[in-house]
């Protein structure tokens, strides 16, 4: 099994807030578009404007917005040129974290996270520093809630899912890439309450840090977060239950 760390479930649990800032929809936007401007802008053709477009499904984005954003992807509503860039580095006591981001000015974006990654006593790596200590898998979250996260393991594994993970009020189910959309859909009709689906870049093992490293590690992803520009965060730093819980009490 591949080293699981509990960041994505702690994005999972801001979800709220980040569509409150107005943040979800935008990064949801630019996934878009640069899904429709790599493979195109239909969605039985294109894998990724599939998982992007279900994603945007998935947090309530309207209907306009999404056909919108693919409008702004083909060209035939005009909008920024964005294009993508992945950043690698080191957090505190070395831990790997990679970044993707999304944006119209790639210097921009690049000093952006060279500055959050400064402030926290961490600092960016060349290309290739880290990204071998990751793997592209498909991740599948379900709010658990009143369901039984044993039945609902073997209906994961039964779909295709090679790992399930159970945390406090949710279930994280790993596929490969291409089985991602088989799976989701396997679970979809088995009325499983999925609530969010996606390509992800999870680390193969994970570190556990001590309280201080860890506080340290959490806000400085957080921050990276919350770049406008900024897609998705990976991190092989873990984080027990009792540290994530007084992150979230003090932030």
């Amino acid at each position: 099994m591949s080293g699981h760390s509990k960041w994505s479930s702690i994005k999972h649990q801001k979800g709220v807030a980040d569509a409150r800032r107005g943040q979800l929809f935008t990064k949801l936007t630019r996934e878009i578009i640069v899904a429709v401007r790599e493979h195109g802008s239909n969605p039985e053709t294109n894998f990724r404007l599939r998982l992007a477009i279900q994603k945007a499904r998935d947090h309530n984005m309207p209907l306009d917005n999404i056909e919108r954003s693919i409008k702004r992807g083909s060209g035939e509503l005009e909008g920024a040129i964005l294009s993508e860039m992945t950043l690698e580095g080191y957090g505190p006591k070395g831990t790997a974290i990679l970044v993707r981001a999304v944006t119209d000015n790639r210097n921009r974006t690049l000093q952006d996270v060279r500055n959050i990654f400064s402030r926290h006593g961490s600092n960016l790596g060349e290309s290739g520093c880290v990204a071998w200590l990751f793997e592209s898998r498909g991740l599948i979250t379900i709010e658990t809630n009143e369901l039984d996260t044993e039945e609902l393991a073997l209906q994961a594994i039964d779909a295709g899912a090679e790992d399930v993970d159970v945390e406090n009020g949710y279930v994280e189910i790993y596929t490969k890439p291409e089985e991602l959309e088989a799976v989701r859909t396997a679970l979809t009709q088995k009325k499983v309450p999925v609530a969010s689906a996606e390509l992800s870049m999870v680390p193969k093992t994970t570190v556990e840090l001590e309280e201080k490293a860890a506080i340290q590690t959490l806000k400085l992803l957080d921050k990276l977060e919350e770049l406008d520009e900024v897609q998705h965060v990976s991190s092989n730093a873990d984080f027990s239950d009792a540290i994530v819980e007084k992150y979230h009490s003090g932030v």
